[in-house]
């Protein structure tokens, strides 16, 4: 029987000088249906046990604790029908229209409130999507883990991390709550783990992609977050992680959707 919904793989690749602690944030968030799913990590080929950490908005983090030597984590999963978005409420309302360490939205809100004057809600969502997508250049390596949405205004380019920490910003700047997403992404090329960013208008969470690399509508969540600080693939804790490769592979196995990246998508 065929299969249906989206197939993600992700295998990540490295080592570790000493005792570590490794969160890895890969697995997709609780919500829509897991018809499969296979996690699994070794050190040295010895397998490690792995512990489930729920976190929040429905991310789960796997915790691995090692000693020095060559890591290898796998996952795999078949991911049916997509759950709703979060519920939102007043505490999400507050803490989404904050400037955080890589959206500062206080820094960019008297460009957004010249740029968006006078604009509300959607309209103000689609013309945030549509000047990053026009102003800024995908440029892979064009940036730094460290650089956050003032520095991706300033080089005009980026990677969708910086497009999405750009997007977040000038969400946040027009007075509406905004985060980050980290996704399974069907349709990206070059395939990796994505990033979006995701907008509340009327109490229901949707997701902008200024990038417009994959269709919205066959995204995975994985982790949910004020920016890339929450939604990081890989935490090292007690010492270094050396990633020596990464896989991730994400199809929809009913086929790609089409997406002219106007209007509200939900995750």
């Amino acid at each position: 029987m065929a299969q249906h919904g989206t197939e993600v793989t992700a295998r990540i690749q490295g080592s570790t000088s000493a005792y570590a602690e490794l969160i890895f944030s890969v697995a997709a968030a609780a919500g829509p249906q897991i018809v499969e799913e296979e996690i699994n990590c070794t050190l040295d080929g010895q397998r490690v046990e792995l512990t489930e950490i729920e976190s929040v908005h429905g991310t789960r983090l796997h915790k691995a604790v090692v000693e020095a030597g060559q890591v290898d984590f796998t996952y795999r999963a078949v991911v049916g029908t997509a759950g709703a978005s979060a519920d939102f409420d007043d505490n999400q309302d507050i803490l989404y229209r904050r400037p955080s360490r890589y959206s500062e939205s206080d820094k960019l809100t008297p460009l957004g409130s010249e740029l968006f004057k006078g604009l509300k809600g959607q309209q103000a969502v689609q013309a945030v999507s549509d000047w990053v997508h026009k102003h800024l250049s995908y440029v892979i390596g064009s940036s730094i883990p460290t650089d956050g949405a003032v520095d991706t205004y300033l080089a005009r380019s980026g990677v969708c991390r910086d497009f999405a920490h750009l997007s977040v910003a000038l969400l946040r700047a027009c007075q509406l709550p905004a985060r980050l997403v980290s996704v399974y992404a069907p349709g990206l090329s070059p395939m990796d783990f994505h990033a979006v960013a995701e907008v509340a208008v009327d109490g229901q969470w949707q997701v902008v992609d200024a990038t417009r690399l994959a269709p919205r509508q066959s995204l995975v969540r994985i982790a949910t977050g004020r920016d890339a600080s929450d939604t990081a693939f890989l935490t090292s804790l007690h010492s270094d992680f050396d990633l020596a490769s990464m896989k991730v592979t994400a199809v929809a196995l009913d086929g790609l959707p089409t997406d002219d990246h106007s209007g509200p998508v939900s995750l």
